[in-house]
């Protein structure tokens, strides 16, 4: 047992494998009562020892069957009461690296505490200090009403957990002067929206926006006709903020999953993938979009490891199975994307054929979707930030899942468990055996390189720094390369746009 001492009060952890792990420390008042739907406090404290080694509540959430049903499921205990957060250290005393994760999940589901994001296998790799942690999803989050005076619940729950890293990581063994965050897909987007936010500034070092980039932030407009629509829902008028706090929260997720649920269907049928729930320019937390507000220089200190992975759409593809599209349909859902559709598709599908890769409409709409959502906007924060920071570096993922018969491809999530070292408890998913073995190797230690000292270069591999020009990126896969101008073709048609 291992006790460590925080700005609240004493916590004791676990000793497992050599390493001191604690799970389920507070690091703000939980959210409930007249704290929901408000900015998130300072945790009261406690007297005693309090006991770390079982992990805390995760945030209210209604499980997404498709997306359980490909990456397995890991049913956890759900409270308001879920501002928690887990820290694994090889010991108490030294000043080592500290990497933050933020998980994703489309802002509406996930936690801290999933297995594929065990920090033990990264902290004991790279004798960095790991930690994960939990923020409020879906509406009691990202909801945005006036009336409530304040908005962007779960991104100040993040910048809170990394002001408790700032003042309490020194007595887990961190620096907090060298303070990396990363995350994946709406983690991504998180991670990202805190390097545009003038209230996390400073709180960390170096990003790595994992498959999520800063163009998902939501104009105040929408965010406040998405919000009223909500409050609609509930049938709670605009301005009964008292009547907002005190529904069950039944009620709040059986409407946030409606909202869902229309927002899927739109998807399905080619539509746009607009979350309802997400980061909101608010004027304060947000002033401007983040990709204006990083392009404007907001993380111009920040060192940054940004990518995505090759085939990303396809793991929504599989969650939401159809008849295949024809030309026609997918030439209408590129126009609806702002590109000519028509020359669009054109150019995508010479581009696959001149590769011998797979030309079908269907292959074009996951090319062109997983362009749109990850790889365009990674480049334009790539693009944004090396033009401010020379410490900017890309990368692409293109292994491939074996899952689904190969159907999955290098598809979105699939770069998490090799981040983690966890693809064996992932192995129906990830894969297993020696080549994936190495590629995880190969992954952490390009990310705890980067954690340590901002460039992601190892004894065994150089990470040629990004630029404009070249637009170099480190692919992970069967064969670690560096590629150049990748798929150049088929991003021609975004010029522009994004």
């Amino acid at each position: 047992m291992a006790i460590a001492e925080t700005t609240a009060g004493q916590v004791a952890g676990a000793t497992e494998d050599g390493l001191e792990v604690f799970r389920g420390i507070p690091y703000a008042a939980p959210p409930v009562g007249d704290l929901r739907f408000r900015a998130p406090q300072p945790h009261p404290g406690w007297q005693g020892v309090r006991d770390a080694t079982q992990f805390g509540a995760i945030a209210p959430q209604i499980s997404n069957d498709g997306l359980e049903a490909l990456l397995g499921s890991f049913p956890q205990p759900q409270s308001e009461d879920c501002l928690f957060l887990n820290v694994w250290t090889p010991g108490l005393k030294g000043s080592r690296p500290v990497m933050v994760w933020i998980h994703g999940g489309g802002f509406t589901i996930g936690s801290g505490s999933e297995p594929y994001y065990a920090g033990a296998t990264l902290a004991a790799r790279g004798d960095a200090v790991v930690v994960t942690i939990n923020y409020r999803l879906g509406a009691l989050g990202f909801l945005h009403a006036p009336a409530l005076g304040e908005t962007n619940f779960g991104m100040r729950d993040q910048a809170a957990a990394l002001q408790w890293v700032r003042d309490n990581i020194a007595n887990f063994g961190g620096d907090p002067d060298n303070v990396t965050i990363f995350g994946e897909s709406a983690g991504g987007m998180s991670v990202a929206a805190l390097m545009a936010s003038p209230e996390a500034a400073g709180l960390f070092h170096r990003a790595i926006p994992q498959s999520g980039a800063a163009h998902h932030t939501m104009a105040l407009a929408d965010a406040e006709t998405i919000g009223a629509s909500f409050l609609e829902r509930l049938g709670v008028a605009s301005d009964d903020t008292e009547a907002l706090r005190s529904l069950p929260l039944e009620t709040i997720l059986e409407k946030q999953g409606e909202m869902e649920a229309e927002m899927f269907a739109e998807i399905a049928a080619g539509g746009a993938a607009q979350m309802p729930f997400r980061p909101a320019v608010d004027g304060e937390f947000l002033t401007t979009h983040a990709i204006n507000a990083i392009t404007d220089g907001q993380s111009q200190s920040v060192q940054t490891l940004v990518g995505h992975l090759d085939e990303e759409w396809k793991l929504f593809t599989a969650m939401m199975p159809g008849d295949p599209p024809n030309e026609e349909d997918i030439v209408e859902r590129l126009d609806r994307m702002g590109l000519d559709g028509r020359r669009a598709y054109d150019v995508y599908r010479a581009a696959r054929l001149a590769r011998s890769e797979p030309a079908e409409p269907a292959d074009i709409y996951d090319a062109a979707a997983s362009d749109d959502l990850f790889a365009i906007p990674a480049l334009r924060l790539a693009d944004a930030q090396a033009a401010l920071q020379p410490g900017t570096f890309m990368y692409l993922f293109d292994w491939q899942s074996p899952a689904l018969g190969g159907a999955l491809g290098s598809c979105h999530a699939l770069d998490i468990p090799f981040v983690f070292g966890t693809y064996e408890q992932a192995a129906e998913f990830a894969g297993s055996g020696p080549e994936a073995a190495a590629l995880s190797e190969t992954v952490m230690d390009a990310w705890l390189a980067f954690a340590r000292n901002g460039n992601p270069s190892t004894e065994s591999r150089e990470f040629p720094a990004y630029d404009t020009e070249t637009r170099p990126q480190l692919v992970f896969g069967e064969n670690v390369r560096v590629e150049h101008n990748w798929r150049a073709n088929e991003r021609s048609v975004w010029e522009g746009l994004k």
